[in-house]
């Protein structure tokens, strides 16, 4: 099963897809594939409080912010939340300089990791939801991260809007999986 988790900063994306990943797992191999690359306090005391969140949960984890595919077989056979798009497209499009392809290639080269896998659950904030109007290199990042969610939604099996730590499905369903989400 390949899930879509969409929603605003802080708003309980993350914990939902711990929950959903390991449900799906059912006891199986699960990876947290990792993409932040921390640049401040800030970014580091976020990354310590996802691993303090998915403590004792049997998680593996992956860190690779760029260039999925060289990891890819790591993945095999297993169900990986995939945490976040959002990280990993600023890694991939400013990460040495301004790449304006970025966005195509990791859109493609998300699709090929998330076919890899068992199951494949992946976070993205949804930044391009604000309403704001943006300039020059950010409306190119904006516009690159919802092309990119586009593709995926066009492609996996559920999509979730989280507000509130609620899910509520755009696309598909979490029933199969015990949890009744809201519809949007």
């Amino acid at each position: 099963m390949r899930i879509l988790l969409l929603g605003g900063s802080k708003s309980g994306k993350s914990g939902l897809a711990q929950e959903l990943s390991s449900m799906l797992a059912s006891g199986g191999r699960k990876i947290y594939w990792a993409t932040m690359e921390p640049v401040d306090g800030e970014d580091e005391a976020r990354i310590e409080k996802h691993i303090e969140d998915r403590l004792g949960m049997g998680f593996e984890t992956i860190e690779c912010g760029k260039s999925l595919l060289a990891r890819a077989d790591e993945a095999e056979g297993a169900t990986v939340l995939f945490d976040s798009v959002t990280a990993y497209l600023a890694n991939e499009m400013f990460g040495g300089g301004f790449d304006e392809n970025a966005p195509e290639r990791a859109a493609g080269e998300l699709l090929e990791l998330s076919l890899s896998c068992d199951n494949f659950v992946c976070v993205c904030d949804e930044l391009f939801r604000g309403g704001e109007d943006h300039e020059g290199l950010t409306e190119d990042y904006v516009r690159g991260l919802a092309m990119i969610c586009r593709t995926l939604a066009a492609h996996f099996d559920t999509v979730c809007e989280v507000v509130c730590g609620v899910p509520h499905t755009v696309k598909g369903s979490l029933d199969p999986l015990g949890i009744t989400a809201g519809t949007a």
